[in-house]
Order: structure tokens, then sequence, then C-alpha cells
């Protein structure tokens, strides 16, 4: 199915339905991530179906300017050159994602291994350095790529990713790594252990090879990137959080 990656909002979207609820007022800095990813989402539906080289830098800008836009009260809380520092930042880490994560959606097996990898990992981190909320966001992405991957590793067939699985996927994990660095005691470190799973998930491994070499490979590569995220938090934390 061409549109088989909305898994990605179907499981992200389940977990708010549970957890918080879709309501929009006091639109907080988290319920602005619910309705970016839904909205991303309807974005990417016809971008699936439409080819343009430029798709991909003006995703990119659209979702660093989105980082601003979610953590924008809690940056004029603090001096305008360190408000600087972090906005430069967290649109950095966002649009790096967002940029690297958007070169997989043609390779399903690939995008699946990198989105297991940052829902899992971020989520975790989060959870770690005291944000259950925003860690559970992360944790429902990653566990619906997770279980995407594993339909096409028992089938032994290619399910159509699409930017409608890397765009929600990338940005909901985006903004809520970066509205936890803002929020809890998050180290940087941690973010750019998670900015390195899409690039793992680029290891030359053969696209004509057996789903399961080509997954076992690259959630091996993303996941040890994710793990280091995940021991970045835990040294800080523990396991007090949980």
């Amino acid at each position: 199915m061409r549109l088989s990656g909305l898994a990605i909002i179907a499981g992200f979207a389940i977990t708010i339905y549970l957890s918080s609820g879709f309501a929009y007022a006091p639109l907080t800095a988290s319920r602005k991530i619910i309705w970016l990813g839904l909205a991303s989402t309807l974005l990417a539906i016809p971008l699936s179906f439409a080819n343009w080289s430029l798709w991909r830098p003006l995703l990119t800008v659209l979702g660093a300017s989105a980082a601003v836009w979610v953590g924008i009260h809690l940056l004029l809380q603090h001096p305008v050159p360190i408000a600087l520092q972090w906005g430069a930042g967290c649109m950095l880490f966002v649009g790096w994602i967002v940029f690297w994560m958007d070169d997989l959606h043609d390779y399903p097996v690939r995008a699946a291994s990198a989105g297991m990898a940052l829902g899992l990992g971020a989520g975790i981190s989060l959870l770690l350095a005291g944000s259950s909320l925003l860690g559970k966001f992360d944790l429902a992405v990653g566990s619906a790529a997770l279980a995407f991957l594993f339909i096409m590793l028992v089938s032994n067939t290619h399910l159509s990713a699409s930017r409608s699985f890397t765009l929600p996927l990338s940005l909901i994990v985006g903004l809520s790594a970066c509205l936890a660095l803002l929020t809890t005691k998050l180290h940087w470190y941690t973010l750019a252990a998670l900015a390195a799973i899409p690039l793992a998930a680029k290891l030359p491994v053969s696209d004509n090879s057996p789903v399961w070499i080509q997954a076992t490979l690259l959630s091996a590569a993303t996941l040890v990137c994710a793990l280091g995220a995940v021991y970045s938090s835990w040294y800080i934390y523990g396991w007090t959080a949980f």
C-alpha cells in the first residue's frame, strides 16, 4: 500500500487518545507537537504521490521553523543571546532530523530501522530525564516503526514508507527532544547521538538483499546510536524517573 506509512501517525494518535486527549486550548508546547504531527501527515499524503526536488529543503526549513514556534514561550524567558543560541540549536537539530529522514523515504527498511531507533532511543532518554509525556510521544512512534519493520521482516516484502512515514516521525521526535532540552536537564550530546541515527541507516547494505538481512544490519547500526543516547541520560539521571 502506498500509504502504509500512516502506521506512524496511527500509533501516535492512539497514544495521544489514551494519555492526554486531543484538546486544543490552552495551546501548550506539547499540544503544538501533537497538532504539528497530525498536520504534517496531512501534508505528507499528497507529497507521497508528487516528486519535486525542492520538497526536501522546503520540509527542512518548515521543520526548523516549527522548532522555534513550539519553544517560543520558553525561549522568551531567557536573555536574547541565550535565546538565540538555544533557538538556533533546536532549529539545527529538527532540520537535520527532517532532512536526513526524508532521504530515506523511498527505502522502507532503512526508514523503519531509523524510525524505530529514533523513537525508542529518544523516548527512553526523555523518560529518564523526567519528561513523561514527551517520552510517550516518542515511544509511540518508535513502537509503530518497530511494528512496520516487523511486518516486512516476517513477510519478506517491502511496504511503502513514503513521506507519510518519515515526515511526522522526524517532526514528532525532533520537536519532543528539543522541548525536553528546554524544560529538563537533558544534555545536548543526547541529541547528538540521536542525530547520528539517520546517518547510521545509510549503512552500505544492498537493497536487493533479503529483508531480514537488511533489517538486522540496519537495526543494529541505528540501535547503537540509540543506546548511546539512552546511556547519556542514564549516566546522569539513573533510573529515578521510573
